[in-house]
This record gives structure tokens, C-alpha cells and sequence, in this order.
């Protein structure tokens, strides 16, 4: 199974923090950048190989893919145009997520434990994304919303009626058909010129006209994550959710507080 991770934002709401902000997959976090600590986790679950989609500053992201000794493992695929939404970079990413096999498809920007890729890739259904349902308040959190064991909304705003709710981790295993359905409806938004859009439109657009049981929810609840947008997360990521992945990997594993793995319905092959 392949991994590719989007990486080539700019990150501009740490420029509070950063005078010139580094990619946020080299945030260090306990001595370790983020990209180092993707490395190690993918390569413990299994997977092949990590395509990394990068635009700004990608010398600094080579040079760490270097320094780490994993040019066998990591593969960059630039995206020129990385200024403009990730969309764009979802779509510089096409040939990499249509390649015929089970895909594995992350936002670069996570701190996380090592049993959320693992509930991912250990599910048995093919297509499948993360939900945790320790929801945050506000707009930010892209939500998951369920009713009757369906997927019927995606979004960072609710507008539908739903029997519970989550907050997408930013992982998803996708089929090759997924992928391949997940690209024909990101070159829409290319062509329609929609180049500042969030990727997560496109993943809406093919959870919600996929026929029902295509997709399921694994929930991940209680296991530390965090998504780093802005200097807050970071300070949060040092201070306790760290030291809660640390406290888990070398102790003893505490009972697990998310056995709610939630299905669809046994998934269709798509």
C-alpha cells in the first residue's frame, strides 16, 4: 500500500509565530519533525512508500528526506502552482492516488498515534476515513456527520439533521476506484477554475454520490492527534498531546477508549 500526503501549503496562519514559516511537516515535536515521525510510523504499518506532494519550500523538505537517510522510501512530486488551494495539489498528485492499488491519503500537518493509521489500514473494508468524536466547537474542524449508518455530511459547517457527529482526522483509505473517482471530481474543480477550494470539497462530493455502504467510519475516539494550523496547536502538540503518544509508546497500552468502529454497511467494491 502506497501513502501520499499533501505537503505543499505555506501554512500562513503561523506567520505570527514564524517570521517565515517552515513547512508544517517539519515542525519538530520532541526533537523529531513531523515528516520524520510519518516515516518511521508508515514503515512500522506496512506501508511501501510515501509520495509527497511539496511546493513551498521544498529544498528544506529534500534536504530532509536526506538527512533522514529515506530517499528509498519518500518520493516528492512538485506542485508549482502551491500557493493556490490544495486542491491543486490533489490534482498534481492524480497519477500517484490512480495507480491501481489501495491508497492511503493524508494531510501532512498531524501529530499523531500510531494506532490511528493502524485502525485505518487493519479495516476491512476498502474505503474507509477516521472519526473522532471529541468534536472541537467552531468552524474549523471539518465534521463527519452520520444518520442511519451513513455518511451524509463532510463539511467544516453543519447544515444537515444526523444521529451523531465527528471530526475527520484528515486520513483516508481509498480503493483504486475511490481514487479514480475521488481525481475525475478533482479535475472538475480544475476546470471550473475552483483552484482556491479545499480538497475536502472533492472527498465531499464523492462520499455523498457514492452508492451507501461505499464508505466507512472508524472511530477513533480517546487516541491523542492533533491537526496544526495555528501557533495555539503547536503549543497543545508539546504539552499534552505528545506526551500522551509517548506515554502510550512505552507503556503499557491503556484500555482503549474507542472500540466504536462504525460501518456503513458492508461496503460495495467501488
Amino acid at each position: 500500500m502506497k501513502a501520499v500526503m499533501l505537503a505543499a501549503g505555506i501554512g500562513v496562519r503561523l506567520e505570527s509565530t514564524f517570521p517565515r514559516p517552515p513547512p508544517k511537516v517539519l515542525l519538530r515535536f520532541g526533537g523529531k519533525s513531523l515528516l520524520e515521525r510519518h516515516i518511521r510510523i508508515l514503515k512500522r504499518q506496512g506501508i511501501d512508500e510515501l509520495v509527497l506532494g511539496i511546493g513551498y519550500q521544498c529544498t528544506e523538505i529534500e534536504r530532509e528526506i536526506r538527512v533522514l537517510g529515506a530517499q528509498d522510501f519518500v518520493r516528492t512530486v512538485f506542485n508549482e502552482d502551491y500557493r493556490q488551494g490544495n486542491i491543486v495539489t490533489l490534482w498534481t498528485l492524480r497519477d500517484e492516488l490512480c495507480c491501481g492499488d489501495t491508497v492511503l491519503l493524508m494531510d501532512a500537518d498531524i501529530l499523531y498515534d500510531e494506532e490511528l493509521p493502524r485502525r485505518l489500514t487493519g479495516s476491512p473494508h476498502r474505503n474507509c476515513l477516521l472519526l473522532d468524536r471529541d468534536l472541537e466547537s467552531g468552524d474549523e474542524p471539518v465534521k463527519v456527520c452520520i444518520r442511519n449508518g451513513e455518511i451524509i455530511e463532510f463539511r467544516k459547517w453543519l447544515s444537515a439533521k444526523f444521529d451523531y457527529c465527528g471530526e475527520s482526522v484528515g486520513m483516508f483509505k481509498l480503493s483504486s476506484s475511490a481514487a479514480r473517482s475521488l481525481i475525475a471530481q478533482t479535475q472538475l474543480y480544475v476546470r471550473q477554475d475552483r483552484l482556491h477550494e479545499a480538497y475536502e470539497e472533492a472527498i465531499r462530493d464523492v462520499l455523498l454520490t457514492s452508492p451507501p455502504g461505499t464508505f466507512a467510519v472508524v472511530d477513533i475516539t480517546g487516541l491523542p492527534w492533533i491537526e496544526i494550523d495555528f501557533a495555539e496547536d503547536i503549543a497543545r502538540a508539546e504539552s499534552t498531546i505528545l506526551p500522551r503518544i509517548l506515554s502510550r509508546a512505552d507503556g503499557p497500552r491503556s484500555p482503549d477508549m474507542s472500540k466504536r468502529d462504525t460501518k456503513a454497511r458492508s461496503a460495495p467494491d467501488l
